[in-house]
Order: structure tokens, then sequence, then C-alpha cells
């Protein structure tokens, strides 16, 4: 079991001020990954640390770290170190802890390995070969599942496995990123019509970044199942609602999901998470135990992760006005009904090699309180969505922008953050007439 070391002292500071401010994201406690550029120059590896990049390149070459998984780990992308699986993971970060600590010769030479995260362009953190999609929230599954069918709202597995299905890879993109708005097909009164979707909306989840590699046919069992946990960020899973509808029967999301999936950049490592797990939500009442290859004395004891979660929206109207962001929802990881290393187990039950670098999304991130309904489909069902200034939503206007930010706590820890997850409405291309 994952425990606790000197990298997780609260009483740990750094050399880097800013990352010694209580609110912020990036403590030297965190030390996520992620990858970067600056000035027109090439993509490669870095560490947040408060307001700073540490640049992973520049320091390797000023002799203050080394070894193959700081050489990986500078990359253009983080494929490489997530290959090398947990143990090098964690290596390193022991290593740029101690560079960033209060206290190290490092200090003098910060000009020349930090870099102001404000003049950083932030780049997915690796190649995704492969994303697919969980639903592990039983309150969203409820809620928007009632609409179907009141009297048996949850799929039929929801209780005894963790529903996912496969989706598209190519269009993950990173945060700040535009979002256009997709045409796509749906049935209206009238008749199917064809044209830009008007039920645009966001799904709040968080991302599970994958390390190492299994054969194929090769199961991954509870037992090992946190090893292939590299780590995790903010996922926003923008969804059509309306061409969703009509599409998903008999065989699921497609086009309504497939338009963009967007990503925090920053990953922050499961290492840094140590502190954060907590027992696996409760089963519901008259639920049965999970099967035995999803289950684990581990994982029912620190299989969930405290990290509280929120939405913010803002308006074209709202930022023309100089207001704030408005607050949409607010809910807590914790609530999920099957943990990450449960998705795991199951994803590669049949075999399925998951490789190094594949991205799973947790699903709609709901819990069972009003405000913790995790998507604006969830939301209107008790009416409109009230905005500062007077305005209203159901669905995503072109121009609004959406903010996921999450937060990991737990009582005698330093929180940790996973930077923002942003994405801002643009308007449907017109459609070609050749």
């Amino acid at each position: 079991m994952d425990v606790q070391d000197f990298t997780h002292d609260p009483q740990r500071r750094a050399w880097v001020t800013s990352a010694n401010a209580p609110d912020s994201d990036f403590p030297i406690q965190n030390l996520p990954f992620g990858v970067f550029s600056a000035d027109g120059g090439a993509p490669r590896g870095g560490v947040a640390i408060g307001d700073q990049v540490l640049d992973l390149r520049a320091a390797l070459d000023a002799g203050l770290i080394e070894g193959e998984a700081a050489e990986a780990a500078a990359e253009p992308t983080l494929n490489r170190l997530m290959a090398m699986g947990r143990p090098a993971s964690r290596a390193l970060r022991h290593a740029v802890s101690a560079l960033l600590a209060e206290g190290s010769a490092a200090a003098a030479r910060g000009d020349a390995i930090l870099l102001p995260m404000e003049r950083a362009r932030m780049h997915l953190p690796c190649s995704v070969a492969n994303f697919t999609d969980f639903m592990v929230s039983r309150d969203h599954s409820m809620r928007l599942g009632a609409l179907k069918d009141p009297e048996a709202p949850l799929p039929p597995a929801f209780d005894s496995l963790p529903v996912a299905y496969h989706s598209r890879a190519s269009s993950v993109r990173p945060s700040g990123q535009g979002v256009v708005r997709p045409n796509g097909q749906w049935r209206r009164r009238e008749g199917v019509h064809f044209g830009p979707t008007e039920a645009l909306d966001y799904e709040l989840e968080m991302a599970v970044w994958i390390a190492g590699e299994n054969a194929l046919g090769s199961p991954v069992p509870m037992s090992r199942a946190p090893e292939r946990l590299f780590g995790f960020g903010l996922l926003n899973d923008w969804s059509a609602r309306d061409i969703q509808r009509w599409e998903m029967p008999p065989l699921g999301p497609f086009l309504a999901k497939s338009l963009c999936t967007t990503v925090s950049p920053w990953v922050v490592t499961a290492e840094a998470m140590i502190p954060f797990m907590v027992p696996a939500a409760r089963r519901a009442e008259g639920v049965p135990p999970a099967l035995p290859h999803l289950d684990s004395p581990g994982n029912r004891e620190r299989g969930g992760m405290s990290v509280a979660l929120e939405v913010f929206l803002l308006t074209p109207a709202m930022r023309a006005a100089g207001l704030a962001p408005a607050r949409l929802t607010a809910t807590d990881f914790a609530f999920m009904a099957w943990t990450p290393a449960q998705m795991v187990a199951h994803h590669a039950s049949n075999g399925c090699n998951l490789l190094p670098g594949d991205l799973l999304g947790s699903g709609t991130c709901s819990g069972p309180t009003d405000e913790s309904r995790a998507c604006m489909a969830e939301i209107i069902l008790s009416g409109p969505i009230q905005l500062p200034g007077g305005e209203t939503r159901r669905f995503l206007l072109d121009g609004d922008e959406v903010i996921f930010r999450g937060r990991a706590h737990a009582p005698g820890a330093v929180p940790i953050g996973f930077g923002e997850c942003r994405g801002t409405i643009l308007p449907a291309p017109d459609w070609p007439v050749d």
C-alpha cells in the first residue's frame, strides 16, 4: 500500500516563494508533470511549482538532476516516463522535491531553470492512443436515467461493473483551446433535423492517466491496478445532448461526444495523491458487494479520493460587465461509486492491453445534493440556470467559457490543486456547399 514520505510533509517549504502561499495549486507537496513551450521553442517537460514552471531540460543541463526518468520527463511527451512505471515517477518526484526544497543550492540557479507560468504555453502531457470514458456516479446515472425510465433509471450492469465506452482520442485537447460547436443530427417534432447543436453541455470529470503496459491477453488484478495509475487531472467531456439522445440507441454515444474533450495539462501524480486517498464509497443499500475480481481490502480502505471539484461559467455579457465567473457546480470525487483502480481492473479484465498515456475519464462527477449536479442537463431539471446580470441558460451559447477547478483535501495535509481546465464555445462552421 502506498505510504506517505518526506515529500508529503506539511512543514516542507519551497524556495519558490509563491509555492508556499496557502491557496497555491502547486505547493512543493504537489509537483505535477506537464509539457510546455515558451518563446516559440520546442515542447519539453516541466514541473509546476507555485506560479513557476521548473524546466526539466534546463535542470538536467545544469547538472541539478540526473537519470533516465528525468531525461524521459524532459521529453516533448510524458509517454516514456509513464511507460517506466510508478517507481520511476516516485524517484523523480523525490529528486525534484529535494531540488526545490527551502535551503537547496539550486535556488541560486532559479533564473536558469524556472519560467513564469504565464509565459508557458501548455500542451497535451502525452500522446493519447486510447481514451475510455466511464460512468461511475450513481447520482448522475439516476437523475438522467429517470428521464428515460423512472422505474429502472440505472443501466442493468451499473452496480456490477464500472460502465464505460471507447471514446475518441484524436479530439482530446489541452485547457484553453476553443471548442467549436458541432453540427449534428437529432429529432425534432417536425422530423429529423441537421444543424448546429442547440444543447451543448459540459460534463465535469476527472482524468486518469495510465502508467506501464500489460500484454494483450493479460488481465490486471486489483492487487496491481494501483500501480497502473500514473496520475490525475480534470476533464471536460463536452456533450451535445440533442445529438446524443437521437444517436445513442442501441450502441451508445458517438458524435455527441467526439467533438472535443478538454483536459487540464498538469498531471498530478498518484504519489502526490497518497494523503488524499479515502475509503471507497459505501455500496448503496441493498446492492451486493462487488464481484471478487473488482474487490480488495486495499481498495475498500484507500481506493477513493477526496477532491473538491467546481465548475464556473463566464458569459460574454458577464465578461463585458466585469463580473466574476458564476459557480454552477460544487461536488467531490469521493462520491463516486467505483474507484480508479476498479476502472483499471475492469478495463483489463478481458485482457485489453492498456498503454502508457492511455486516458480514462471518470464520467460525470455528480453527488447527491443539488449543487453537486455536475452537468447542465442535471441542473436544468429544476429549471433554467440563473446567472448574474439577469441572464439565464439551459445549455451553452457561443462565447460562453466553462472553467473547471479541483483541489484535493484531507485533515493535516497541505491541499493541492490541478490547475484549471478551460474551454470557450466557438460558433459552428458554415456547412460546406460543395
